[in-house]
């Protein structure tokens, strides 16, 4: 496992992570988490990342039992904050109660005195952003939280948090965690990735395989157990379009000539771009994770010639 630093951060994570989002709580029971975290760690994965709202608590009450064994300074445990997950007006968001109360209860979940990254799971227009980034500053001088960032923000909304921080010497977020994939790429390559060269942000990135699309595993239908397939999960259909469909399958040509998984061959894809801190991963089985996982050695297998023909591929596919 290769480790890279979180933007201009000290801090380092692995460069392929393993996520909640789905599957604890959902298509994983805890005896497969608390396997999955365990391969995942004895394989060189530190960073495991969650949100409060992912099954409603249930993820990280999940992971909480999970890493109870391990070493809790070799992880690097991140959630989330944002959606509706109290009573009230005041139950979602971002102002200073309800993150207040919802770092507070994450914390008693996870069973842990900290976490490592602390996100704004999207942006809060009902809340002046100087009472963002004040309330965060206040939660890193406390202790709760090492590292606070954003997820799905746009630049203009970085930038503004980074406006802020300066203006009122505060601490400014470290890292963004965008949706980011073959077939998910606009807002990322011409807003977020320049942007994070320029402020020096750390990219978590999420959803590489685009729903588990890019594996393959729809071109001939829904599998039964697949995410496209759940009850609560059916807008994953909607992106099943011949289109998309007819670049995965020529996709899955050039996986197979190079003697890798799909999966493995769009993480790899990603892992390119020095960019990016972590490719964000998930699993419901012990094999998913491990083929995922050997996307760290296919990188060298990505020639010049090879990335102008996965190019050709893609085409114009850059949605946003």
């Amino acid at each position: 496992m290769h480790y890279r630093r979180l933007g201009r951060s000290g801090l380092k994570v692995s460069e392929i992570s393993l996520g909640a989002w789905v599957t604890f709580g959902g298509q994983v029971d805890e005896r497969t988490a608390n396997d999955l975290i365990h391969v995942a760690y004895d394989q060189g994965v530190n960073y495991f990342d969650n949100a409060d709202a992912y099954g409603n608590g249930t993820a990280e009450i999940i992971m909480g039992k999970a890493i109870e064994d391990l070493p809790r300074e070799a992880l690097v445990i991140s959630s989330k904050v944002f959606w509706p997950t109290m009573p009230g007006p005041n139950g979602r968001g971002l102002s200073r109660k309800h993150v207040m109360e919802s770092i507070h209860a994450s914390l008693k979940r996870l069973d842990t005195d900290y976490v490592d990254l602390y996100f704004c799971h999207r942006y809060d227009p009902d809340t002046p952003i100087e009472e963002v980034v004040s309330t965060m500053n206040t939660l890193i001088q406390q202790g709760k939280i090492l590292y606070w960032g954003t997820s799905e923000w746009t630049a203009a909304q970085i930038s503004q948090a980074f406006g802020a921080a300066r203006q009122y010497n505060l601490i400014p977020p470290t890292m963004e965690q965008p949706q980011y994939s073959m077939l998910h790429r606009q807002r990322f390559e011409t807003e977020i990735a320049p942007l994070a060269k320029e402020l020096g942000l750390g990219l978590t990135t999420f959803s590489p395989l685009y729903f588990g699309i890019l594996t393959g595993k729809y071109n001939d239908g829904i599998p039964k157990g697949s995410r496209a397939s759940l009850e609560d999960m059916t807008w994953v259909r909607n992106y099943l379009t011949p289109g998309r469909l007819d670049i995965v399958h020529d996709l899955g040509l050039i996986a197979a000539e190079l003697g890798i998984s799909q999966a493995q061959l769009a993480i790899a894809w990603l892992l390119r771009r020095k960019i990016i801190s972590s490719v964000i991963t998930g699993a419901t089985r012990l094999s998913q994770l491990e083929d995922n996982l050997g996307a760290a050695d296919a990188v060298e297998l990505l020639s010049d010639d090879l990335l102008d023909e996965i190019e050709t591929v893609l085409g114009t596919e850059l949605e946003s």
